[in-house]
């Protein structure tokens, strides 16, 4: 059931960030990130990667790396959404999601 302030899509969207395919990157080695990203692709045939401000260009190396050179023509970029947030009157923070699928 919807509640008076939540809309169908912020349920579809709340509810795609609990999926077990999905990688928050931050502040780590990329290669280690690619590997942790690799497997999660390998055992659910999908990997989503979400990054925030500093961290979009690693989430954009990490999809390169994957579907460049460790998965060649196995996996294929699906999706990229770019987005910005409000955080509560502050700055606005850019969000990037990768949808990396297994051909």
């Amino acid at each position: 059931m919807i509640s008076m302030g939540e809309t169908a899509e912020e349920l579809r969207v709340a509810e795609k960030r609990t999926e077990p395919y999905i990688y928050h990157v931050r502040n780590e080695p990329v290669m280690q990130a690619a590997l942790d990203v690799f497997t999660i692709i390998n055992k659910h045939g999908k990997g989503m990667l979400l990054a925030k401000g500093g961290s979009i260009p690693s989430a954009v190396a990490i999809a390169n790396i994957l579907v460049e050179k460790m998965l060649n023509r196995v996996c294929t970029i699906e999706h990229i959404l770019l987005d910005s947030e409000n955080e509560f009157g502050k700055r606005m923070i850019s969000t990037i999601e990768i949808l990396i699928v297994k051909n």
